[in-house]
């Protein structure tokens, strides 16, 4: 389980959001919702270890996350607002080389992930020469090859089209079935059929 408590942030001299809590348990999925500055991506960085909180703590199974971070990130698995791929990298080798920075073995070859975001055609261009949708498809691809239980997603569905966006919500509920947790921000809607997500939202910026 992953739970904040009593978690506040302060961006320069703004209050983003104060004593905000959440318990995040297998099989489920929150949404975190605001106007833009409310502290979304702020929120994702803190419960990723990323960031610290100006008051409050991260606990993960129980423990703090601050002090078993190791532990935390083997079990982690974040897609920023970017996605992150090396540009001079074919979308293959870019997960080639995730995979070998990995803890765990993953759950799928690479010619599955690939499949699985509609790149297979694609696989060998360089990534400078893919339209940022597919950029997107990369970064999701890598996150189907991580073993990690826990999701944080930070606008996962940013320049993916509508059968993208198909494709990755079945993978959720798949990840949700099989006891995962996952944490986004989101302005598309979730076609979610056997899961509902929660939401937490957060206030205007102050």
């Amino acid at each position: 389980m992953l739970e904040a408590r009593k978690v506040t942030c302060v961006k320069g001299q703004r209050l983003l959001f104060d004593q905000i809590d959440l318990s995040v348990r297998p099989g489920e999925i929150w949404q975190i919702a605001g106007s833009n500055g409310a502290g979304k991506t702020s929120l994702l960085r803190i419960l990723c270890g990323l960031s610290r909180p100006e008051e409050g703590e991260i606990f993960w199974d129980g423990a703090p996350v601050a002090s078993t971070l190791t532990t935390f990130r083997a079990s982690l698995a974040f897609l920023g607002h970017a996605p992150g791929v090396k540009l001079d990298l074919s979308a293959r080798e870019n997960l080639e080389f995730s995979n070998a920075l990995g803890m765990n073995a993953p759950p799928c070859s690479i010619d599955e992930a690939l499949n699985e975001v509609g790149l297979v055609k694609s696989a060998d261009l360089l990534c400078r020469y893919l339209s940022e949708g597919q950029r997107r498809r990369v970064a999701i691809a890598r996150l189907y090859l991580s073993a990690a239980r826990l999701w944080i997603l930070d606008e996962p569905l940013a320049a993916i089209d509508h059968s993208g966006i198909e494709r990755f919500s079945d993978r959720l509920e798949i990840h949700l079935s099989e006891g995962g947790l996952v944490v986004l921000t989101s302005h598309q809607p979730l076609a979610l059929r056997h899961h509902t997500a929660k939401t937490l939202a957060l206030g205007q910026a102050r």
